[in-house]
Order: C-alpha cells, then sequence, then structure tokens
C-alpha cells in the first residue's frame, strides 16, 4: 500500500542524514549555540537578504504557532484566521489553551482576504470582545493555494493600517515558492510579514522549523518563553545541523520542486480521467472530486485523506506528494485511475 497521506512519512533526505552522521560524534553547545546553528542562520540570512532578523529552531509547526502567538500577544488579544487554517482545524485548540482566541473567517480557496481582516475588526468593536491583534495565514495554505505578491502585499496594507501583526505559517513554504504559480520570493516574504517560518519537518528535515522573527520589538526575551513552553532543545544543534545541510545550496527548493512536479504529474492523471478539483492543483497537495463508488477499492491500495463529502455520490480527498514521492508510487496512481 502506497501512502499519499502526508509529506513526513519518511525519514530525511540523505544529504540531512550525510552531515548528521559527519558531525555525530562532535561535541557541541547545547540549546541552539552551537556552530551548525549559527552557519544554517547565516546561510538563511543571506537568502532573505536581511541581517537585523532573530532566528529560533522549533521542533514542530503547532509548537512554533503557539509560542509565537501567545508570545506576541497581550491576554485580550486574538489572532484572526481563515475558517481553514492550521491554528483553527488542527492544533487540538493549542492556541485557545494558552488564553488566546482564534478568531475566524470564511474564505475562499484557504486563503485570506483584506475585505475578512476588515469584518473581523468592524464586527470587534469594544472592549466587551477580543481585540484582534494579529493575523495568521499559511503559504501554501490548508487547501495547497499560494498567495500572489499583490494578495500579500494588500494584507500587508491593512495590517500597517490597523496596527496588527502579520504572521505566515511557511510548513509548506517551499511547495509555495516552487510552485509555477508563484511570484513571491523568500526575501519577499521577510519584507512583508512581522514573523513567519520556514517548514523543516514537511520538506526533508526529520523534524524542525525555522522561525524568522523580523519585527523588532516581537523579539525580546523570545529564548525565555522558548524554554518556558519546553521547546529549547539541549540538542538544538541537530535541528541546526539539518536547516545547514538545506540551506547550504539550494537543497531545500529542489525538494519543493520535486514534489510540486510529482504533484503535477498525479494531477494530469485524474484530467485525464476527466476529474475535477475542489482547488487549482498548484503545489503538492491535490484535492481531486471522485466518485464514492471507487474510494473503497482506492484505499486496498493507497492511503489517503478524505477532506470532505460533496454529496452522496462523491467527495473531496487529499494526494499529498514529497521529497521521497517515488516514480513507482506515482505510477502505481496512473495505473489504478487508468482501470477504474
Amino acid at each position: 500500500m502506497y501512502s499519499f497521506m502526508n509529506d513526513y512519512s519518511e525519514g530525511a533526505h540523505p544529504r540531512i542524514l550525510e552531515l548528521l552522521m559527519k558531525s555525530n560524534l562532535e561535541q557541541n553547545t547545547g540549546y541552539g549555540q552551537d556552530l551548525h546553528s549559527k552557519k544554517a542562520k547565516e546561510y538563511i540570512k543571506k537568502l532573505i537578504k536581511k541581517e537585523n532578523v532573530d532566528i529560533h529552531f522549533i521542533p514542530g509547526g503547532t509548537q512554533t504557532n503557539l509560542l509565537s502567538i501567545s508570545s506576541f500577544l497581550r491576554p485580550h488579544q486574538a489572532v484572526i484566521s481563515v475558517d481553514t487554517g492550521h491554528v483553527n482545524t488542527h492544533e487540538t485548540g493549542a492556541i485557545e489553551a494558552t488564553g488566546h482566541k482564534v478568531v475566524t473567517a470564511p474564505c475562499k480557496d484557504g486563503k485570506l482576504t483584506p475585505d475578512a481582516i476588515q469584518k473581523v475588526l468592524d464586527y470587534h468593536s469594544d472592549e466587551h470582545m477580543v481585540q484582534p491583534k494579529m493575523v495568521y495565514i499559511s503559504n501554501s495554505t490548508e487547501l495547497g493555494t499560494i498567495y500572489s505578491k499583490a494578495e500579500l502585499k494588500a494584507i500587508r496594507d491593512i495590517c500597517l493600517t490597523n496596527d496588527l501583526i502579520l504572521y505566515l505559517d511557511g510548513a509548506r513554504i517551499a511547495s509555495a515558492l516552487t510552485s509555477k504559480d508563484n511570484d513571491l520570493s523568500l526575501s519577499d516574504i521577510a519584507e512583508l510579514v512581522d514573523a513567519f517560518y520556514i517548514g523543516g519537518t514537511k520538506n526533508g528535515a526529520l523534524l524542525g522549523e525555522a522561525l524568522i522573527i523580523c519585527k523588532e520589538s516581537l523579539k525580546e526575551d523570545f529564548r525565555y518563553l522558548i524554554k518556558q513552553r519546553g521547546a529549547l532543545m539541549a540538542k538544538g544543534f541537530i535541528a541546526g545541523i539539518q536547516f545547514e545541510a538545506l540551506f547550504q545550496d539550494d537543497l531545500y527548493f529542489e525538494l519543493g520542486e520535486y514534489a510540486n512536479e510529482k504533484a503535477e504529474q498525479i494531477a494530469d492523471i485524474l484530467k485525464k480521467q476527466g476529474y475535477s478539483f475542489y482547488t487549482q492543483p498548484c503545489t503538492n497537495q491535490l484535492f481531486p472530486i471522485l466518485p464514492n463508488s471507487i474510494l473503497d477499492k482506492l484505499s486496498e491500495e493507497f492511503l489517503y485523506s478524505i477532506e470532505k463529502k460533496v454529496d452522496d455520490e462523491y467527495s473531496v480527498i487529499r494526494f499529498v506528494t514529497s521529497w521521497a514521492t517515488t516514480v513507482e508510487g506515482v505510477d502505481k496512481l496512473r495505473e489504478f485511475f487508468t482501470h477504474n
């Protein structure tokens, strides 16, 4: 049975494992103060064309979101998210557990818009309600869509006008930036948002995300807050080594591009069979609309997830490709849809 369930089913890319093995018996300084972490940060700063940022390596995405949102907001403040946002749907109430409400807006294709943000601001008009203070977006989104530069600038403008913090979840930023439809660079994102993270877990690393804090006022005492939340790893060099391997050359983007190529091949297979998609395919997450009559048979050969039921006859399912998706896995899927 081949898995298209997610993009973190496998371990790590061989070049990451090679560097981990090469440095395995080194004695490194702990808690992210090692030379490997410093080198990885230098690579990232050069890529985003910003020296005056703080970079922290955090074990996972949910922990990064929880840390950032709870640290950046005051007790009475809330974060605005699209209704399908990860902080709203897949983090077990982690943000609310810190005392901060997630205020959601229904939006098309998983993307937040300035109009939707304004409606939230208009509704929360006084001190009897939580005060929206942060805007949370992800790129790519939970529905596999991406923000254009113009869309991100428009969100940035409304945030500046209303003194809102703009935070971007980059769990799948590699796939977003290597999409054929993308017109954003990593340096554009660093210029337009107040904080964001570069996802490693879903793009070839064993684990880890690189949180980048761009806005000066958000940087203070952040290592204290990481430690308090249990995310300051004693062996922080393990994450540093991985991001060093990912960013010392173009490996990070090569892996994202490969995942997108495999997704594009699968999308072509489905299009040739006449199937449509819930959202336009452009990254490594695909949401085809398939007849319920073939799902049981599909489940015998592949792992995937069901996104939503359309009606009694059709469902939206999710296929996810990764840096490790095999040619054989795609060929097996082609064979299935050719004969079903």
